[in-house]
């Protein structure tokens, strides 16, 4: 988390400070109302795109940059945060456009003369050409992307929906990188902050143009059947364990992957339950969380033929600590069995307290999980919530006298994860040491 958060920090200030350096002269000379707007309408227009182009280079899932921000998870995390920056940005910058107009209609406010322009040659008199077309055409592309980030934000908002419609603010991207090319300032173009901002606006085009090819991860994707379909009713899960029919480099414990199981519906992320042996298999236990999701033990066929692209997360457990201590809240539980099954198969020396929490007790699961525990040598503590009560830092403290020396891996919903992090930095555990899965990927 401490990654991404510097990361969207630095961006934000990183263009603030060019914008102040190439501006700062200038300050002191401003008077009135309306030499201040037009600059911070610069200022709101370089911000906006820079963040939202930002975001689209995240769209696109670079791999390369799992290492540095911590898993494709922590990076849509950074993608959503960039890209509700964008949207306040963008509306503040159509607020400073248009809300003094509507102040001169009713006589609120007096436009300043405007005395004759320029003249103008060359590149920058062929784009002051362009500046009408540039204003209406993104006035309306940031009514569209407005729209469809919003969208984007409403938890209620279809799955299927989302993932046929958010592809759309591609399109609003590139009219929005016409507008900005046109209207941002012409001296800006010289500075640092004009070649950055063409960088990432070039960039950010090419990823838009990439998105809406379809062509995000098409290299990472396999083609698989299902072989297997287990349901398990009383946790309202289904175990699905599919064979690949293309070559799978592998993945680790705890990675995951977008599985498409229907096509009208999409890819959905789902972490990986099985440890890769090479032989061609790969499991994923699903959790009825949706209206997709709820339907899945009904849907799925042995013998449909579905589409995997992966393998992508950092939830990996490395560490430098001896012990571990894993907490698996209900279907968060998927990528320690997946761990402990590699476990069985090679040992890393550890000594490894895993507790999982359930608002459900199944025994025949719960079996399951004692069996994969004991093969792997994995001290388990299951706490049955209308049994035991909650899981909170002290008892996992109590639990485990030397959490002290330990590395944490958590994994669950959010308010839980949030509040146990506070706990245990709260009793003195160092923030590296935490490590939260953040699979909500909207």
């Amino acid at each position: 988390m401490r990654r991404i958060h510097r990361f969207y920090w630095f961006s934000l200030l990183g263009l603030s400070g060019l914008w102040l350096l190439i501006n700062a002269p200038s300050l002191s000379t401003l008077q009135g109302f309306f030499p201040w707007r037009n600059l911070l309408i610069q200022y709101s227009g370089v911000l906006g795109m820079g963040v939202m182009s930002l975001a689209m280079l995240l769209a696109v899932r670079p791999v390369r940059l799992e290492p540095w921000l911590g898993g494709l998870d922590k990076m849509y995390r950074l993608h959503k945060w960039l890209g509700i920056a964008g949207l306040v940005l963008s509306v503040g910058h159509w607020l400073l456009s248009e809300a003094p107009k509507w102040l001169v209609r009713a006589g609120l406010l007096e436009r300043p003369q405007r005395g004759p322009g320029p003249q103008l040659d060359g590149l920058e008199a062929w784009l002051h050409g362009l500046r009408k077309p540039a204003e209406g055409l993104g006035e309306w592309a940031f009514y569209a992307a407005v729209l469809l980030m919003v969208l984007a934000l409403v938890r209620r908002f279809p799955y299927q929906r989302f993932f046929q419609t958010h592809r759309l603010i591609a399109v609003a991207y590139l009219v929005l990188v016409f507008h900005a090319v046109v209207l941002m300032r012409f001296d800006y173009w010289g500075t640092p902050l004009g070649w950055l901002m063409g960088a990432l606006m070039a960039g950010g085009s090419v990823a838009a143009v990439w998105v809406l090819l379809r062509r995000v991860g098409a290299q990472r994707q396999v083609a698989g059947e299902v072989q297997s379909v287990v349901r398990h009713d009383r946790l309202q899960v289904v175990e699905v364990t599919i064979a690949l029919k293309g070559r799978w480099a592998g993945h680790d414990a705890g990675q995951f992957a977008f599985v498409t199981l229907h096509a009208d519906e999409g890819p959905h992320p789902y972490t990986i339950t099985s440890a890769w042996q090479d032989d061609g298999q790969i499991t994923f236990i699903i959790k009825a969380l949706g209206d997709y999701t709820a339907t899945l033990a009904e849907r799925v066929q042995v013998g449909d033929v579905v589409r995997i692209e992966g393998p992508y997360g950092r939830f990996n457990f490395e560490g430098r600590q001896r012990r571990q201590i894993w907490v698996g809240a209900g279907i968060g539980i998927t990528p320690f069995i997946a761990r402990m099954k590699a476990l069985a198969q090679q040992a890393d020396g550890r000594e490894i307290d895993l507790f999982h929490t359930t608002a459900v007790y199944d025994p025949h699961a719960i079996g399951l999980l004692e069996r994969d525990a004991r093969e792997a040598g994995v001290g388990l503590h299951v706490l049955w919530d209308e049994r035991d009560g909650l899981l909170n830092a002290q008892r996992i403290a109590q639990a485990v006298p030397q959490w002290r020396d330990a590395d944490v891996w958590f994994c669950g919903p959010a308010g839980f994860g949030q509040a146990l992090e506070q706990g245990l930095q709260a009793l003195g555990l160092p923030a590296e040491r935490l490590h939260r899965e953040l699979f909500q990927m909207r």
